[in-house]
Order: C-alpha cells, then structure tokens, then sequence
C-alpha cells in the first residue's frame, strides 16, 4: 500500500493512554486532527487493538511489528495474514524498543510485501540506516531515531540535526525511492518543521503526543509543522 507523505506517525507503544478504548478515543483524535489541517496521519498500535482502531477510523493502522512466519506452529509469534485481517495496511520493524538484526528484517519485509503491506523499518546511527537502504528488499519508509533521545524532551533536529541531514544523504545516495522519517524528543510545530527543512517527508512520534495534555492540539501543531 501507497502511504502519502508528508505524514505523521504516532505511536501507540503499550502507554495506558493509548490502549483499548482509550486507543479508539486517540486515533479519533488523530483523524480529527488530520482532516482539520490537511496532512497524512498514521497509526502505530498494538496488535491486540489493531482491530478495534482500524474498525474506528479511516486512517492508516499499522502494526508495531510482525515476525516472518507463516501459518502454522509459531506460538507468541505475529503472523502478517492475521495483522492484515484484523485491518494492517503496513507495518513497523525493528523500533530501538524492539531491535531485530538484518537477516529478521529482510525476512519480514518480504513477507509484508506479501500482503501489500506499506514497510517502515528503525534505524539507530547512520551505519544501520545505510545498511537497511542496501537491502535487497527494501522499506518504503526509514525511521533514524537515536535511542538515547527516544522519549526525551530534546529534539532530535535540535540536539543532533547532522545526523538526519547524513543520514537523509547517505539512503539518497543508495536508495533514491525510500522516504527518511525522523523521530526521538520530537514535541512541537518547530520541531516538525525543523525536521521537515532537513530533508525529511515525516515524524515518528510517540510520548510527545501520547502523554500530552491535549493529545490533539499536539498532533495539530506536529502536523502543521509539516504542512507544507
């Protein structure tokens, strides 16, 4: 599936806030939120609310991961036929929460494309970001996220800038077709539009919106920052 950009991820992570029906009251939110301003809203949740939330909203729902399996005996693993039922349209890989190696990624994104879905995949430094733009099988989308800033109050366009100009420079350079998306502190307008001015077409956003005190006025701002 074809995700328009520029687009905002939010993530659901396992926050209280974003769980069960509290998750429906957010990704209502978002859908507000997206429509009011004008700009592509995603939905990162966890798999047992999958269903529930793509049942809510007309967004985008991706799920948070999925293992590269197939029907079968794969206890405790998430199956990408079972995602995609339950209303997927794409899926993230390898979040810093949740780090896979290449060979796990590769195998995934195969078995995504399997079932249409859009692909997203984490990166951690620019070394990994240049490996996973190598890749045989490629995402249509990389997150570079430093780690130590995920869920910081720093933004990753204000503390570390050079590390999304290199990275959005070094997966250019390999895979000119995949879109960068940043994330990691990121909590406002200027942030986003930071974000967006070196050279990326996204954010992927989880606490600064989750744990705001107007989850919507938060999105709207993020959102407005990359409207372009």
């Amino acid at each position: 599936m074809k995700v328009s950009t520029p687009i905002l991820f939010i993530n659901f992570k396992t926050y209280e806030q974003a769980t069960g029906q509290k998750a429906v009251l957010l990704a209502k939110a978002a859908e507000e939120a997206s429509k009011e301003v004008g700009v592509s809203v995603a939905l990162v949740v966890q798999a047992v609310d999958l269903r529930l939330v793509a049942n809510s909203v007309s967004l985008p729902v991706f799920a948070q991961h999925i293992d590269p399996v197939n029907y079968g005996s794969n206890t405790g693993h998430i199956l990408p036929e079972a995602i995609k039922e339950a209303g997927a349209v794409g899926t993230v890989l390898s979040h810093a929460e949740n780090k896979q190696d290449n060979e796990f990624i590769e195998a995934a994104i195969v078995r995504a494309r399997e079932q249409d879905f859009a692909v997203m995949v984490c990166a951690e430094d620019l070394e990994r970001a240049k490996q996973i733009a190598g890749m045989q099988n490629k995402p249509d989308f990389i997150a570079v996220e430093p780690p130590e800033l995920i869920g910081g109050d720093v933004s990753v366009s204000t503390a570390r800038p050079e590390f999304i100009t290199d990275s959005v420079s070094a997966i250019k350079e390999i895979s000119p077709e995949i879109d960068v998306i940043t994330g990691a502190g990121v909590k406002s307008k200027a942030d986003a539009r930071k974000a967006v001015e070196l050279g990326t077409v996204g954010l992927f956003v989880a606490s600064g919106i989750i744990k705001a005190a107007d989850s919507k006025q938060a999105i709207i701002g993020l959102l407005n920052g990359l409207k372009k």
